[in-house]
């Protein structure tokens, strides 16, 4: 290893939530991204025992004052040049997006090259299940900033404001999102009985597919951003990375289920974020911004 790669970034900042139990949010990114190497600062934006699609439970939201005076530290922070990359999920309140906003500032001031990658966790097929004012502020404060952004299709839908009922219009709507690189999980997919994870960048539109599973257990999402992410940072083309992804998060899925799980067991199933054997189509589509005649 050379002394340049051996002394670039490494680190990744992780602002999302923080459940005691399951593999959600934080829980799911921290573990994934560690396990392939990447070390991790780790800041919640709410505190819950489990996800609430469980059941209610008590959620704790730090005061704004006080989680914007703690990422103001770690914008001052000695070590910050470590850090090649912040990734942001779920916000405890719309007013957190300011303050994330800033270290992203503050981080790609320090290292230039550093990644930001917003995943907009609001909603599911079932719509909006944060304030409206939450999901504006990360449509409008934090999608505009991103070099990747991974929305699932229902949150790409409410940032439209329009149905995507097939892929030629999600990819229209990705295309004027506003990041470079989007990869919208949840896409429609060409095989019956499939989902897809759609990804676009200013050359490329690809589509990673594979078997639909029913009742998912939640954190999908939450492991797409972390592992491709890590894939990116590694270095794989954009094309190893989708496939690569959703292979992982795939095989995951599918081994869960097959036990019966309530959460991803991504302890049980490290194996699969390194070295999946899952099996996915991929597809290359024609790009929307490359051809007005599709």
């Amino acid at each position: 290893m050379s002394t340049e790669e051996h002394d670039a970034p490494r680190a990744v900042i992780v602002i999302s939530s923080h459940v005691a139990r399951g593999s959600v949010g934080n829980r799911a990114a921290v573990f994934a991204l560690e396990t392939l190497g990447f070390p991790v600062w780790a800041v919640p934006t709410v505190i819950l025992p489990w996800h609430p699609g469980h059941g209610r439970a008590t959620r704790i939201v730090p005061p704004l004052d006080q989680f914007r005076a703690l990422m103001a530290d770690l914008e001052r922070a000695p070590w910050l040049g470590e850090v090649g990359a912040v990734l942001s999920g779920y916000l405890g309140e719309g007013g957190q997006a300011d303050a994330v906003a800033s270290l992203v500032g503050a981080v790609k001031a320090k290292t230039p090259g550093a990644v930001y990658i917003c995943d907009p966790v609001m909603g599911d097929s079932g719509g909006l299940y944060v304030p409206e004012t939450t999901a504006i502020a990360m449509r409008d404060r934090l999608m505009p900033i991103a070099d990747i952004a991974t929305p699932n299709r229902y949150e790409l839908e409410w940032m439209a404001e329009a149905p995507l009922p097939d892929l030629k219009a999600v990819m229209a709507a990705a295309l004027h999102a506003g990041p470079s690189t989007m990869l919208v999980t949840s896409a429609p997919a060409m095989m019956a009985g499939g989902t897809g994870n759609l990804l676009l960048n200013g050359n490329q539109a690809l589509l990673a597919e594979h078997r639909l599973i029913e009742k998912p257990p939640n954190g999908l999402g939450d492991l797409t951003a972390a592992v491709y992410l890590a894939r990116i940072l590694s270095g794989q083309p954009a094309i190893k990375a989708l496939q690569s992804t959703t292979a992982a998060v795939y095989e995951i899925l599918a081994r869960t289920a097959k036990r019966g799980g309530d959460e991803l067991q991504l302890e049980t199933d490290a194996q699969s974020l390194s070295h999946p054997m899952a099996m996915v189509q991929l597809r290359h589509l024609l790009h929307p911004g490359r051809d007005k005649r599709a």
